[in-house]
């Protein structure tokens, strides 16, 4: 027999009855029934319930082991009687009666609670992450996680697709935020960079003649952290396709991440067909560019009810500006004053001076709305805007005011709050969609400039003639992002692959020809020797396996991760240098001056 065990914790069923076996693990907890002593033996793999009589050689050992001691245990497999059988455990038909036990390590009292899932501390979890590990949910998480993964290579292959590496050292890249910056031992004064994402690398993959790349990569910002956004490192299922266009991308990956959803949604539906929305329907109907289109609610422009009416609020910001607009909110089942009353408490608290609204209700047999724009504006006009929204008595309506570009995101978290508030959203499915043609460019108000909108490396709908002639801030990518539950999943784009277009695309946003070449050189000079039309996309791997496992926070589905304050607890980074290693990057230390 092996020295430490024949089984695992999870494998012994009733056709092992009678058998003599070894087990080793964790001991998960200790019960003791008047003398009979029972030990749920813990492994990777699952729990064996182990019982020790007085009777028995190892008793006298099982009496002295506590939790999360690790022991190996020789016995044989028995059958639980009918009333003792638990049927939520793979192994709760049988037992191991101890015929002897070794204890091949000891703990030490525990910093944290192992057994149950009780809520701790973050930084006692994180110090202590090698316990936090054996937690049931979280060993769970990491577990599935890389089930996802492997489902994942397993589909791309299928599609075509070739896994390919990309170097770790590398040079800085505007990928909108900041580099991870290692020093040059060899070339003084001088610096790597950890790659925010393998883009260049995969579009120089394309150029050399290779076609369907993928990878799992890992990628590096210096980013603040927040619950659906690590500091530090993340991976993505990046890849990239030669000879495509946006609609042969979408096709291709539209599969292979459905039915990754489908294999681990655990019977909970998965949209069929995504929908594709344009980016400017999105910002019009959801608020976001992200939406959660398990929330039911469409925001609607109900600008010409209020055009000249007597609700001079809203009619004189109409009548201030013709990009200002009216947006209803509809509010199925939130016909209350109490609820509509609380709608406005929370605008207040956004930084609002409040939330109009509207609210149906049945009085001696007729439909009248309520609320002071309903009285200001008239019975006729308060009907137009329930036909036109679809509402009956019960429900309610919200009104956002003013230049769209300026409140859409309030507007569309409104319609979150109203959503989650009235119980609307149906959380027991993945709702996932595309959202197309993002603006190429926007306006940066703080530098009072043209920047890029999302990726630099994007082709232009219209190519140069549109970055010619066009007015900057109306045209188009060929970008694109899928949603899923309101959280960004992936994001895309078919590239620009030809150099002149790439020069003045940069130029639009500031950029002469020199710096394009001084900081893109690689990609610029490939570009000039035959470059294939390409395009691809990256899905974030972390954010999906945490909407597989219901997860509230990426901590909860990552094995080693950092704290709010991007420290790692368990191994002590950041940490010093010591004063050799600063003089072998030819690197001093400049505190920084306390006021």
């Amino acid at each position: 027999m092996h020295r430490y065990r024949s089984h695992t914790c999870a494998q012994l069923r009733k056709s092992e009855v009678g058998k003599a076996v070894r087990l080793s693990g964790w001991v998960h907890r200790v019960r003791d029934h008047g003398g009979l002593l029972f030990i749920d033996l813990r492994d990777h793999y699952g729990i064996t319930q182990i019982v020790a009589d007085p009777d028995s050689p190892c008793f006298k050992t099982a009496e002295t082991v506590r939790g999360e001691w690790v022991i190996r245990v020789d016995g044989a497999v028995k059958a639980r009687s009918p009333e003792t059988v638990n049927a939520k455990m793979p192994t709760g038909e049988i037992e191991v009666y101890g015929q002897e036990i070794e204890v091949l390590s000891q703990a030490r009292e525990l910093p944290l609670p192992v057994f149950g899932e009780p809520d701790y501390p973050e930084d006692i979890r994180l110090k202590y992450r090698f316990l936090d590990l054996r937690r049931e949910t979280l060993h769970r998480n990491i577990v599935l996680r890389t089930r996802i993964i492997a489902e994942m290579r397993k589909r791309m292959g299928e599609a075509g697709f070739t896994e390919y590496s990309t170097p770790i050292l590398t040079a800085s890249s505007p990928e909108g935020a900041r580099d991870f910056l290692v020093p040059s031992r060899l070339h003084e004064g001088k610096f790597y960079a950890l790659p925010q994402a393998p883009q260049i690398y995969k579009q120089l993959i394309m150029v050399s003649g290779f076609d369907r790349y993928f990878q799992i990569a890992p990628c590096f910002r210096d980013e603040d952290p927040r619950a659906d956004r690590l500091p530090g490192e993340f991976y993505q299922l990046d890849l990239e396709m030669s000879f495509v266009e946006q609609d042969d991308v979408l096709s291709t990956m539209e599969p292979v991440l459905r039915s990754v959803f489908e294999t681990f949604a655990e019977g909970k539906p998965v949209t069929q067909a995504f929908p594709r929305i344009a980016w400017d329907e999105a910002i019009r109907k959801y608020g976001s560019d992200k939406p959660d289109l398990r929330n039911p609610i469409e925001m609607q422009d109900v600008s010409e009810h209020f055009r000249g009416s007597g609700f001079k609020v809203f009619a004189g910001i109409l009548d201030a500006g013709a990009q200002n607009q009216v947006w209803a909110i509809p509010a199925p089942t939130g016909g209350s004053r109490a609820f509509c009353d609380r709608m406005n408490s929370w605008a207040q608290g956004e930084g609002q001076p409040g939330l109009g609204y509207i609210f149906w209700r049945e009085e001696g047999g007729k439909l009248e709305g309520a609320g002071p724009i309903a009285k200001n504006i008239g019975e006729a006009r308060t009907e137009a805007i329930r036909t036109q929204l679809g509402l009956k008595a019960g429900d309610a309506c919200f009104f956002a005011a003013g230049d769209p570009k300026k409140f859409y995101s309030f507007a569309g978290a409104a319609r979150t709050r109203a959503g989650e508030e009235l119980n609307l959203v149906d959380r027991d499915r993945f709702a996932l969609c595309w959202i197309v043609d993002f603006p190429f460019f926007e306006w940066n108000e703080e530098e009072k400039k043209i920047d890029f909108g999302h990726n630099p490396f994007s082709m232009p709908q219209g190519g140069i003639e549109a970055l010619s002639s066009a007015e900057p801030l109306s045209i188009k990518a060929f970008q694109y992002d899928m949603v899923c539950n309101g959280f960004e999943i992936a994001s895309g784009g078919i590239r620009n692959h030809l150099p002149e277009t790439m020069v003045k695309a940069f130029e639009v946003a500031g950029f002469d020809r020199a710096t394009v070449e001084d900081r893109f050189g690689g990609l610029y000079r490939a570009f000039q020797y035959g470059a294939p039309p390409h395009g691809g996309m990256a899905a974030g791997i972390d954010r999906i396996v945490m909407l597989l496992c219901g997860a509230k926070n990426l901590r909860e589905i990552t094995m080693f991760p950092m704290n709010q304050q991007a420290m790692d607890l368990l191994m002590g980074a950041p940490s010093e240098a010591t004063p050799q290693q600063l003089r072998e990057l030819h690197l001093r230390i400049a505190p920084t001056k306390k006021d």
